[in-house]
């Protein structure tokens, strides 16, 4: 394997809760709040913000079950994922309530992806290989849907939408790889593409860059690559000790910083993209 990009001092504990009261007990998925703070969710089902210079932790919700994949609409209405539950929730930012939004059919909803053009709302059911597995579909309204993505996938996980808002990237733990879904000018979905392979072994979370590179976590090793048209697939940064970089899931982006969610600690954490050569325009 070639060297990483980045070397593990690129990255850093942006915030440890392990005896924090809310704790950050494990967290699986983490999103950036348009007020610059960090939010993540935990195993307990605490939906937890993080200041933006990391000082502090707040409980803002819980479904007392175990929250996964995490998202933001416009509006700072925050949609989460919960295992034990099988249900999609909202944190109302209007209200600062937290109540069951979806679960029509999924079964293990892992990552959310809010889609205001099309006032919906796409969850990945991480249910591995067989004909009920892929992606639901929700109204961002009511709530109501069901089954979009009909194409069975080895363990629908984390997502991200396409830069030009027309498709669907979807992470496959178990194949390992990064699938395209296409979204149809009706809305429906288009046949599945892999443009994404060799993602060793456990890719777990997406998220595109601002210049449009596409990152992929892996929550085994504990490393994060790169992926770009003109170079391929890179390691960005890998932590062989499994303790800054401890088992990443779920990934997010604030400028030239990304940030992860560690399954396997109680920590953010914090990678400084500033020395990364940057994309080549026309060419990611």
């Amino acid at each position: 394997m070639a060297k990483p990009l980045l070397d593990m001092s690129a990255a850093r504990v942006f915030f440890d809760g392990i005896f924090t009261n809310p704790r950050v007990a494990h967290p699986e998925g983490v999103a950036v709040h348009s007020d610059g703070s960090i939010w993540c969710g935990t195993e307990t089902g605490d939906l937890l913000r993080l200041a933006a210079d990391g000082g502090s932790v707040e409980r803002m919700g819980a479904t007392d079950g175990f929250l996964l994949g995490i998202a933001f609409d416009s509006a700072g209405n925050c949609f989460a994922c919960d295992l034990r539950h099988a249900a999609i929730f909202r944190w109302d930012a209007a209200t600062a309530r937290m109540e069951r939004f979806a679960s029509s059919g999924i079964r293990v909803p892992n990552y959310p992806i809010v889609d205001e053009a099309r006032n919906c709302l796409y969850v990945s059911d991480s249910v591995g290989e067989d004909n009920r597995s892929g992606i639901f579909r929700y109204d961002l309204e009511t709530g109501e849907g069901g089954l979009w993505c009909r194409e069975a996938m080895s363990f629908a996980n984390g997502m991200a939408m396409a830069p030009d808002g027309n498709g669907l990237y979807v992470v496959e733990s178990d194949a390992p790889c990064i699938s395209h879904v296409p979204i149809l000018a009706d809305g429906t979905a288009g046949p599945r593409e892999v443009v994404v392979e060799g993602v060793s072994n456990v890719p777990d979370g997406v998220a595109f860059a601002p210049d449009g590179s596409l990152f992929i976590s892996c929550y085994e090793p504990s490393r994060i690559y790169r992926w770009r048209k003109d170079r391929g697939l890179e390691v960005l940064i890998e932590d062989s000790a499994a303790t800054t970089l401890a088992h990443p899931t779920n990934i997010a982006f604030k400028g030239d910083k990304l940030y992860t969610a560690n399954l396997g600690r109680w920590h953010i954490t914090e990678i400084d993209l500033a020395a990364l050569p940057k994309a080549i325009p026309g060419k990611v």
